[in-house]
Formats: C-alpha cells, structure tokens, sequence
C-alpha cells in the first residue's frame, strides 16, 4: 500500500482538474481559511513540490536546499496553475528516479521517496482544497490515494478512522475539519520518516 508517483500523479490530475475551469475567476480572493490568496496558494504548491524534489536530489544535511521557486509576479491564474502542476511533475519525476534507500531532511523526519510522494500529495490536495473553497468550487480526489497517503504520514489516524471516508479523514488529520465526536485540531504533524524507522 505504498504511495507513488503515480499517487502524486493522480492527485496533480484531480486538483488541475478541478481548478482550471476556474482560472477566468478573481484568484485574489482567501484560500479556504488560509491566510494567502488563491493565486499565493498555488504558487506555494508549486515552490513546496520543487523544494521536495530539491531535498531528494541534494541532500543537504539538516536542512532544506537554499532556494526558492517563485512564479512571475504577473502570471494570471491558468499561468499559477501551471507552474503548481509542473513542481508536481518535477517531484513525482524525481521520486521515480530515486532509490528506495534515498533518505532525505524534512522536519518531520528523514523522508524517503515514497515519503516525500505522500507529502506532496497533501499539499496538492489540501492546497488545492483551499483554492477551491475560495473559489466556490469543490474537490474529488481519488480515495486510495488518499487512503494509500493517510496510513504512510498519518497511521494512528488510519486506523482509528478506517471506517471514515478516506478524504474526510485526511482533511480532519491535518486539521481543514471537524468530524462526528471529534474536534477540529489546531496542531498536527505528519510522519516524513519510513513507518519501520
């Protein structure tokens, strides 16, 4: 029940999907309950998608790779949406091209490729949520992926919420809602490190 590229893949599909039709509409407008824009959403999707590729192919020790991926200042929505996807598509490359041993730094833990998948999904997805609520608009990831991608970072929550929808799950563990008998969180944190170390 590995996470992938393919996962990583399938999760850039949904989201651009979902987003394009709306790229005519004002991206000025609050992400969900983010405190950026929609347009400052994307482009963070797409820096935080490159900077995992970065981490994998650089390996600092310690630490991120010193850069910053950043879209032109005048790129319209469509433009944004694009430079997102094409991080995304640099990622799920990078994570195909690396070796399973490859460990790589994230604060939540040595990550290795299949971590780092996972990892992009849930900004692609939670990111384009975001988006998406700020726009009037709606997500429909696929739920093995975000089955696949909640027992790699989140598998306390997998197991106590097996019987739960798999999307409602994902956006509960990283605190976007609430669900029956359970509190919205105001702080989580995924597990970038293999699940055996």
């Amino acid at each position: 029940m590995a996470v992938t590229a393919d996962d990583l893949d399938a999760a850039l599909s949904s989201v651009v999907a979902s987003l394009r039709p709306a790229t005519g509409l004002d991206w000025s407008t609050r992400a969900g309950s983010l405190e950026w824009d929609c347009w400052h959403t994307a482009e963070h999707i797409g820096d935080c998608l490159m900077s995992f590729a970065g981490q994998l192919v650089a390996r600092p020790e310690g630490r991120f790779t010193r850069f910053m991926a950043v879209a032109d200042k005048d790129a319209s929505p469509a433009e944004v949406l694009e430079f997102a996807e094409a991080g995304g598509r640099i990622l799920a490359a990078t994570v195909r091209t690396s070796g399973a041993d490859v460990r790589a730094y994230h604060p939540a833990g040595q990550a290795d490729p299949e971590g780092f998948a996972a990892m992009g999904c849930v900004e692609t997805l939670l990111h384009g949520d975001d988006i998406a609520q700020g726009l009037g608009l709606a997500i429909d990831p696929p739920r093995e992926v975000c089955a696949r991608v909640l027992a790699r970072l989140f598998p306390e929550a997998a197991r106590e919420l097996a019987t739960v929808d798999p999307w409602a799950a994902l956006r509960w563990s990283t605190g976007r809602i609430e669900l029956p008998g359970r509190p919205q969180l105001g702080e989580w944190r995924w597990r970038g490190a293999p699940l055996g170390e």
